[in-house]
């Protein structure tokens, strides 16, 4: 039987997929300061999930910001076209995706055969990324992970900054006012809405829309993008693994199928 690994060394974790074509197997860790040791972690620890060597495995393919340092790989695919091809595994009606990465976040229009048609990329600034809901978090006293627990339906309060460092200054600037976390946190998530939403909306992706990236399973974050969109939008159970998951596919495809 044979194997294929794909592995996505983003700037926030390392994520791989294991897959034969039939089923498939994951492992998470957090990158780090060195992303070709987490991207050697997260292939050891596949291996050992699967029980298998590696000359069980017949290619390995890299994505994410972190692939350029994967030496051991044999194929490198960017994010854009790996993502494509997980979230058309996963939910073949889709025809959009938006991904919000650590340090970027995607808009991506797939054909019905999860190829790449049009893409657009927000990659300038903290603005619109995972990074801007750490920095928000941590002013907060919160883990990024919690933000979706804290404001449950409370109304969002107004926040004009999307400048990281801006924001941040507003943000201790609304609790001076007395202004409570949670409405904080649902600006904070209605701000990231806005800005994606925007940005995504510049191509036409719906209605059928799959959602990705950690921070995909903010529920409130996916709401809010739903309502600015107006697109069916849904995010799989694991939302970091797509880009991961889609280059292990392509890599069994590229080594035969198993056949």
């Amino acid at each position: 039987m044979t194997w294929s690994i794909g592995i996505d060394v983003g700037s926030v974790s390392a994520k791989g997929v294991i897959f034969n074509g039939e089923k498939w197997d994951y492992v998470v860790i957090p990158t780090g300061w060195m992303p070709r040791q987490a991207g050697k972690e997260v292939l050891d620890q596949l291996l050992r999930k699967a029980d298998i060597g590696l000359d069980n495995v017949g290619i390995i393919v890299g994505t994410g910001y972190g692939r350029v340092n994967l030496d051991f790989t044999h194929k490198t695919f960017s994010e854009i076209v790996c993502h494509a091809r997980g979230a058309h595994y996963l939910f073949p009606q889709t025809q959009g995706i938006i991904d919000i990465g650590g340090q970027d976040s995607k808009a991506i229009a797939i054909d019905s055969e999860g190829k790449v048609k049009d893409f657009i990329l927000n990659d300038k600034c903290a603005a619109g990324t995972g990074r801007f809901l750490q920095v928000m978090a941590q002013v907060l006293g919160y883990e990024v992970s919690e933000l979706g627990e804290r404001c449950g339906t409370t109304e969002p309060v107004e926040i004009g900054s999307m400048c990281a460092v801006f924001a941040e200054s507003e943000i201790i600037g609304l609790l001076a006012q007395g202004v409570s976390q949670e409405r904080i946190v649902a600006g904070v998530l209605l701000s990231i809405a806005r800005r994606v939403g925007t940005m995504a909306t510049k191509l036409n992706l719906g209605p059928h829309v799959t959602f990705c990236g950690g921070v995909a399973q903010n529920q409130i974050l996916q709401r809010f993008l739903k309502e600015q969109t107006g697109w069916e939008m849904e995010a799989p159970e694991k939302p970091q693994l797509v880009g991961a998951l889609g280059a292990a596919i392509i890599g069994y495809e590229l080594c035969g199928g198993g056949k």
